[in-house]
């Protein structure tokens, strides 16, 4: 399904590692953040999944004040949606999925890959497409 984003304000912590290191940085945010109650997460991967930028990233609320963390913004554009259910027992369907969707659309490479982790069970997929 197609869909319009918009900009998401969000802190984060970086890695140029790829995805390989995903874990490691949402580790290192979640540690920062104390409770998670309430937010919203986002994986975001710019470049190769083998040595991009991939950045761990939850969305700013009101009154946060993290000066440690990197302050950033998920850009807004057109995208592929696609849904993942028990994304937790299958890693390397994420992957897989952005892949099958790449093959349907002229992936637009300026702008990154999204995973937002709507619940422990569902992860929802953004491909940045052209116009």
């Amino acid at each position: 399904m197609e869909v319009e984003t918009q900009p998401i304000v969000v802190w984060c912590v970086s890695s140029t590692g790829g995805v390989q290191k995903s874990n490691l940085v949402f580790e290192k945010l979640e540690k920062r953040l104390g409770s998670l109650r309430g937010r919203k997460f986002y994986g975001v991967l710019e470049g190769s999944p083998e040595n991009g930028i991939y950045r761990a990233c939850v969305a700013k609320n009101q009154g946060d004040n993290f000066p440690d963390l990197e302050s950033w913004i998920i850009p807004d554009g057109k995208y592929l949606k696609a849904k993942i259910s028990d994304w937790d027992k299958c890693l390397s369907c994420i992957g897989e999925t952005f892949s099958e969707m790449a093959q349907l659309w002229c992936t637009d490479a300026s702008r990154p890959y999204i995973e937002f982790y709507r619940s422990q069970r569902e992860l929802i997929l953004f491909l940045p497409i052209y116009d």
